[in-house]
């Protein structure tokens, strides 16, 4: 059972989330959050393993409560979900830690489906903002090329591996599959992987992944 928080100032947008994952049967509603604030005392009254969360809020906004949530001592993953599609709010909640980037106008079922990919320490992102990312990507200047390919450096052949098949979307199970590897192999390297290049998620170590051209 996932176990999600809402964190949005807007009750009604927080009403349509809890009916949308009380919907499914994989996903228990445990907590919810007017704003930042709120949402790190209901992350420590209650362990939450998935965090939706708006960006523009009172008295604390969701690019900061991100940042706080994943210092706690169980972090949760979170999702950004709000209706600014802004490059800064892109690059800010990625930098923050977050693990998945998407419009509320995105399909229901993709917000579920975004909710059970990030429990499972995937990423999701909205498609207008991995096209962002893409053109980041290609705008990237040589001294980021090689301050990333300085981070790459660090990792064994085999991480390297792992790196360029997480980067490229793969699950944990498809990396597995493709390395022949075990599931439980593949969750070792990430956590190294994740450790050796000073991330906290696979979305940041991707970015670092495409900055060293290590995709191609």
């Amino acid at each position: 059972m996932i176990r999600a928080m809402i964190v949005d100032d807007d009750a009604l947008v927080r009403l349509g989330l809890a009916d949308l994952l009380d919907s499914d049967p994989a996903i228990e509603l445990v907590a919810q959050a007017a704003d930042g604030l709120q949402a790190i005392e209901q992350a420590g009254a209650h362990r939450i393993d998935v965090a939706l969360v708006d960006v523009r809020m009172p008295r604390m906004d969701g690019i900061t409560a991100t940042a706080r949530l994943r210092t706690l001592p169980h972090p949760p993953k979170v999702i950004t979900l709000t209706t600014f599609d802004l490059d800064q709010y892109v690059y800010d909640a990625l930098g923050a830690g977050a693990d998945g980037f998407l419009l509320k106008d995105t399909d229901p079922a993709e917000i579920l489906r975004a909710v059970h990919l990030v429990a499972a320490g995937s990423a999701m992102l909205h498609p207008t903002a991995a096209r962002r990312l893409i053109d980041r990507y290609h705008a990237t200047t040589r001294p980021q090329a090689v301050q990333a390919q300085a981070r790459i450096d660090r990792l064994t052949p085999r991480e390297r591996d792992v790196l360029a098949l997480l980067a490229r979307g793969e699950t944990n199970a498809e990396i597995a599959a493709r390395l022949s590897m075990r599931e439980s192999t593949v969750k070792a390297h990430v956590s190294r992987i994740l450790t050796a290049l000073d991330v906290s998620n696979r979305v940041q170590a991707a970015l670092v992944a495409r900055d060293a051209d290590l995709t191609t």
